[in-house]
């Protein structure tokens, strides 16, 4: 039988049964491509990464990401998970000014992180930067979204944008809401998702919607999100990195001044009974978005085994 170990962690969370849970396979040498895309089925966590050696010996590790239906090429929770797993085997490198680094080669590109630890030596946080810059791509009709949502088209916000297309480095629909009780009446209709997929989709069947709206200043969070992808097998996600990321990278962009710089707090998962808090920071220079950080922490769930026959 052939033999892999895997741990789980629940990101961006400091306590059991928050967040979103990830299952990370820190040795997966060997498997193929189609026996990935089994396993992520077979655990059924929104994202499952598997770990191998990097193409260049500079870099700590190539990492592959499979959601339940597919491969995708950058996601928030999947890197910062995985960091916490690696930093905690000790695979990180310290730098000469004490910082701990890796870096992940993947689909959509390098990916950076930073251990944050504890004062006792554990590791508290990590810290990514995305991939790529700002893109922004098409708009959706707020008749579409809405009914992406099962909410009314005049639960849609459209004063500082649309519902546009945004990513740095996973492309995500970013549509504001009015008001929370829009977002907590958000339910996805899987047929209007077809039809969206098929009209304004912008990759096979990855057709997601992440929804937000401000909070009151003094609340739990800046912002409050929800994020539905069920064309990729999640009907919702707990904690959505990469759509935060791209969420505040555009913000950064719609603001006024050609230089901005924005740290942000946002609440997910609440209405599912998993509590997370991502934490984005954002920064635009002479007109342009050139940085993105998320950060988050992680609590080790799970060690387990899973058994292969021998090809």
């Amino acid at each position: 039988m052939r033999t892999y170990s895997f741990i789980t962690v629940d990101v961006f969370t400091d306590r059991p049964f928050g967040g979103n849970p990830l299952a990370v396979f820190p040795d997966a040498g060997g498997l193929s491509s189609e026996e990935m895309q089994q396993i992520a089925g077979e655990i059924n966590y929104s994202e499952i990464t598997f770990v191998l050696p990097p193409a260049y010996p500079s870099n700590t590790a190539r990492v592959r990401i499979f959601t339940p239906r597919n491969e995708v090429p950058f996601a928030g929770h999947p890197n910062v998970g995985t960091g916490y797993v690696l930093g905690a085997m000790g695979r990180a490198q310290r730098l000469a000014d004490g910082r701990e680094v890796m870096r992940f080669e993947e689909a959509a590109g390098l990916v950076e992180l930073e251990l944050i630890r504890r004062d006792e030596g554990s590791v508290g946080s990590v810290r990514i930067a995305a991939p790529q810059r700002l893109s922004k791509g098409h708009s959706v009709p707020v008749e579409a979204i809405a009914e992406c949502l099962s909410v009314a088209a005049a639960d849609i916000e459209t004063g500082r944008h649309p519902p546009i297309l945004a990513s740095v480095g996973l492309p995500f629909i970013i549509a504001e809401l009015r008001s929370l009780d829009a977002l907590q009446r958000c339910a996805p209709n899987h047929g209007a998702f077809t039809r969206c997929n098929d009209r304004y989709g912008y990759a096979e069947d990855r057709f997601s919607i992440h929804a937000y709206v401000g909070l009151d200043q003094g609340g739990p969070a800046d912002l409050q999100a929800r994020m539905f992808a069920p064309l990729s097998g999640i009907l919702e996600d707990p904690a959505t990195g990469s759509a935060n990321a791209a969420l505040v990278a555009l913000l950064a962009d719609l603001a006024a001044a050609p230089d901005a710089k924005l740290n942000i707090e946002v609440l997910q998962g609440v209405e599912m009974g998993r509590p997370s808090r991502l934490c984005v920071l954002a920064e635009k220079r002479a007109g342009s978005v050139e940085r993105v950080l998320l950060s988050g922490g992680c609590v080790q769930m799970i060690r387990g085994e899973l058994r292969l026959p021998p090809r």
